[in-house]
């Protein structure tokens, strides 16, 4: 297994400060091979971050509620087993909170994730009134 190491830098202390992780050179590889300086493409391709989900515990949304402040991004999760009913208590199971930074990477890969499905599956209809059919 190749060993990773991460390097974080700041962009602007006041604001924001960007983590990335890169591969460490082995020692087999020439110097000369690599450019004296890479441009930034060069230094995105080169990232790599590995993602260790076996302590990540799966869980079903069908209702999400947003909220915000001027730091943050709530996202409150939970199953709604009435979802055509009112005036009943949804149980939140799961928060997630972002910066907006993030929040702004997440609402575009999703966008681009349902884009996807929709070319292959077919328009989403949000509207669960519209998607029900009666019975008779």
């Amino acid at each position: 297994m190749a060993k990773k190491e991460e390097t974080a830098e700041t962009k602007d202390a006041a604001t924001e400060s960007v983590v990335k992780a890169t591969e460490t050179q082995t020692a087999a590889q020439p110097q000369a091979a690599q450019p004296a300086t890479p441009t930034p493409v060069e230094q995105q391709e080169q990232a790599t971050v590995q993602i260790d989900d076996s302590a990540a515990p799966a869980c079903y949304a069908n209702f999400c509620r947003v909220s915000s402040s001027p730091e943050e991004l709530v996202l409150d999760m939970g199953l709604n087993p009435h979802p055509y009913g009112t005036g009943h208590t949804i149980k939140i199971s799961q928060r997630v909170i972002l910066n907006h930074y993030t929040a702004k990477r997440l609402l575009s890969a999703l966008s681009m994730a349902v884009q996807r499905h929709e070319q292959a599956f077919g328009v989403l209809e949000t509207d669960v009134r519209k998607r029900v059919r009666s019975n008779s």
